[in-house]
């Protein structure tokens, strides 16, 4: 039997609505994303709706699941180019390793319904 959905009748919040002002980059962020630029390799996206399915590997076990997502996703529109506003299903995973193996792991596939 499968759990049934718990349902809250009101507009998700975005990210952009959540903070005031114009977001700034750090530096850090600014690194990662000229670092997974320059080794994510050249693949073709599907056209249409997607999937992503994401492994990611923390060295900390207290690491928010959640926490990688909105930077890991928009540097893959801008490898990419394509509009993140096409990923319909995001399957997501967390794994705990040693200090060092940290790494993300991650298939852009078609969306079925």
């Amino acid at each position: 039997m499968h759990p049934t959905w718990t349902t809250i009748n009101t507009k998700p919040l975005s990210v952009n609505e959540a903070f005031l002002g114009r977001k700034v980059k750090s530096q850090k962020y600014r690194d990662y994303e000229e670092a997974l630029l320059s080794v994510l390799p050249d693949i073709i996206i599907p056209e249409g709706k997607l999937t992503l399915k994401l492994l990611i590997s923390y060295s900390n076990s207290r690491a928010d699941i959640d926490n990688a997502l909105k930077p890991f996703i928009d540097i893959l529109q801008k490898k990419y180019s394509f509009n993140d506003n096409k990923i319909y299903r995001l399957l997501i995973q967390k794994r705990v390793v040693k200090k060092g193996q940290e790494s993300l792991k991650f298939q852009l596939i078609p969306f079925e319904e």
